[in-house]
């Protein structure tokens, strides 16, 4: 079966000391088409040397000034021309082989339009994996409810990780074909408020790669602020955070709720169905699986 083409782009501002390990995640990815920009924001350090290492490699780079992070992003998409889509940030990773996972499942369901992971990584400063925090899966509904927010005052699955978040390009155009730069931290959340309007997200039972902790991303640095414009995006797209009472029952009902009456809660909206792709074998590839969290 044909595998599609994939796009990444990496935005980078003076990471020349991450930089060169998300690229090679991407460009060293095993049996997989991967079509691969990257755009510097005029950096002051090794970042524009290290890039031109692997210029032979890459369907597009540059380094000058730009409008920012979420606005170079979009200029690189611009020159993309991949069935699937993804930015990977200068400071993240994927694992080996989690790009052909992406275009086999991609190939394999034509119905999945975007696709991330149930388990999400964190790596530390040396590019160690230090933390995986499993999640359940994920729903529109719980999307709306408030579950994928950085917050903990409520039941919470944890965010979608951008970083190993992937989509249709069919998705990105039907979606307005561009991250909103008027959210300065969110525009990733805002997407996928977007995104569920025309589409389930669906989830893969194996990590794909994952989030650099350092302590000086933006992320880390302004998190009031991302958590605020979250916050807001959510209203904005029509969520309705739950009262404590219903959090509480959704969060005993998700952890502890046996399996025998675990239908009765989704009909009663305190559990969420989701789709969940599990790899059976050589033999017998992928399949999709309907789960309740």
């Amino acid at each position: 079966m044909p595998q599609p083409l994939i796009s990444i782009v990496t935005p980078s501002f003076n990471q020349g000391k991450f930089l060169r390990a998300a690229m090679r995640s991407v460009l060293d990815q095993p049996d997989v088409a991967i079509e691969y920009v990257v755009m510097d924001g005029g950096s002051s350090d090794e970042s524009p040397a290290i890039i031109r290492e692997y210029e032979p490699r890459l369907h597009h780079w540059q380094s000058a000034p730009d409008s920012g992070h979420y606005a170079a992003i979009n200029d690189g998409f611009s020159h993309c021309t991949g069935e699937i889509m993804a930015w990977l940030n200068s400071d993240d990773q994927y694992l080996p082989g989690a790009l052909s996972i992406v275009a086999e499942i991609f190939s394999a369901f034509p119905e999945i339009e975007w696709l991330t992971t149930l388990f999400p990584l964190r790596w530390d400063e040396r590019g160690r994996a230090i933390r995986c925090s499993p999640r359940r899966g994920y729903s529109r509904t719980a999307f709306l409810a408030g579950e994928n927010l950085p917050l903990g005052r409520w039941h919470s699955e944890g965010c979608i990780q951008q970083e190993t978040t992937f989509w249709r390009r069919s998705l990105w155009e039907r979606s307005g074909a561009a991250l909103d730069t008027r959210w300065k931290l969110a525009a990733d959340f805002e997407l996928w408020a977007r995104f569920y309007k025309h589409a389930e997200l669906y989830a893969v039972d194996a990590p794909l790669g994952g989030f650099r902790w350092h302590g000086n991303q933006r992320s880390n640095l302004q998190r009031e602020t991302y958590e605020r414009e979250a916050l807001e995006i959510l209203k904005l797209a029509g969520g309705i955070l739950p009262s404590r009472l219903r959090s509480a029952l959704r969060a005993t009902a998700a952890k502890h709720l046996p399996d025998r009456f675990r239908p009765l809660a989704h009909r009663s909206a305190l559990l969420h169905q989701s789709k969940v792709c599990t790899y059976l074998g050589a033999a017998d590839g992928w399949k999709l699986a309907t789960v309740l969290h």
